[in-house]
């Protein structure tokens, strides 16, 4: 059984299994409104638009806002999004399987990924996503 448990892991693909749904905030805007928008939409992270097109996007998640805003006292009206995000994003192809992108995710010390196919990010793959794919009985 612990063979099956690997097997589904290993086999699954980063596109089948991340989630679909991506919300994107601009690095100009402040904290307060990733915080507004992280809380309508029930996300816990956002994904960073460049500055420009050329720029990497980056990644805001609540894990950001807890220790770089709330435990230094820091105002969310005050600070940019540009401040306290991750850049550059850590992203891998839809066809990558869950196993690797696992590895790739403990290797960076991140907690998510976003999956690219070359011409836009098409969702997002957590850890709590690869935890999902684990099959028990």
């Amino acid at each position: 059984m612990a063979k099956k448990i690997v097997n589904d892991a290993r086999i699954a693909k980063a596109g089948e299994v991340m989630t679909q749904f991506v919300f994107y905030i601009d690095s100009d805007k402040s904290v307060a409104d990733a915080i507004k928008l992280m809380r309508a939409e029930n996300l816990s992270s956002l994904i960073v638009n460049g500055k420009t097109p050329a720029d990497p996007w980056g990644i805001i998640t609540r894990k950001d806002v807890v220790t770089k805003i709330v435990a230094p006292g820091k105002d969310p009206e005050e600070v940019k999004v540009s401040e306290i995000e991750s850049r550059p994003l850590v992203t891998v192809s839809p066809d990558l399987p869950v196993k690797d992108c696992a590895e790739l995710m403990r290797a960076k010390g991140i907690r998510r990924v976003a999956v690219y196919d070359g011409k836009a990010i098409i969702g997002l793959l957590s850890n709590t996503d690869i935890f999902h794919v684990i099959k028990v009985e």
